[in-house]
């Protein structure tokens, strides 16, 4: 009875030790998603510049490769993404559209006058994160790369970087201009 005592808080220990282990060499961007490789899910949310005319929708971007940036007016880290997008944005690179996250139209406004402007070729807003939910989202800022075809085709998780642009967009939109259809069929 005595060595169980002693053996048993051991194993204990020596099991959690394996599992912290395992977490510990996990790179936390690169979370697992279901969505990847599947058409994105559909939403017919306001528009912030126009919350009285026609809601926006994924379906209107079919034909194009884009992105879909999760973001909120309470995000540190998107503070930090933000200029990155406006680059993108004014160099013409790729479509972005903005997802408010769970967010209040007035603050979302606020935040994007208080950070150098709008980026995006519209903001859906998310008010309740109900499509937020639909796409995945663990946290903000996520960006999704769709392809012409309306296909999730990544998950960036964190700040977009230079990195992400070049391994996971770049190629998309050189076969996109290729003619070349995305993710395979014919």
């Amino acid at each position: 009875m005595k060595h169980w005592r002693i053996i048993l808080p051991l194993l204990v220990l020596a099991v959690l030790a394996v599992f912290l282990a395992e977490g510990l060499t996990r790179d936390p961007r690169k979370l697992p998603s279901a969505r990847v490789g599947k058409p994105a899910p559909e939403f017919a949310l306001q528009d912030l510049s126009k919350p009285d005319g026609p809601l926006r929708t994924p379906a209107q971007m079919r034909g194009r490769v884009w992105l879909l940036n999760v973001f909120a007016s309470w995000c540190g880290a998107c503070v930090t993404e933000h200029p990155r997008l406006l680059s993108l944005s004014k160099s013409g690179y790729i479509p972005i559209v903005g997802l408010a996250y769970k967010d209040d139209m007035s603050a979302t406004r606020d935040w994007l006058k208080e950070h150098g402007g709008d980026p995006y070729l519209f903001v859906a807003v998310d008010r309740d994160g109900s499509v937020g939910i639909e796409y995945g989202v663990y946290g903000v800022p996520e960006t999704y790369v769709i392809d012409a075809e309306g296909i999730i085709r990544h998950r960036h998780v964190g700040p977009v970087d230079m990195e992400f642009m070049e391994k996971h967009v770049k190629p998309l939109l050189i076969q996109a201009n290729n003619g070349g259809r995305v993710g395979g069929g014919s």
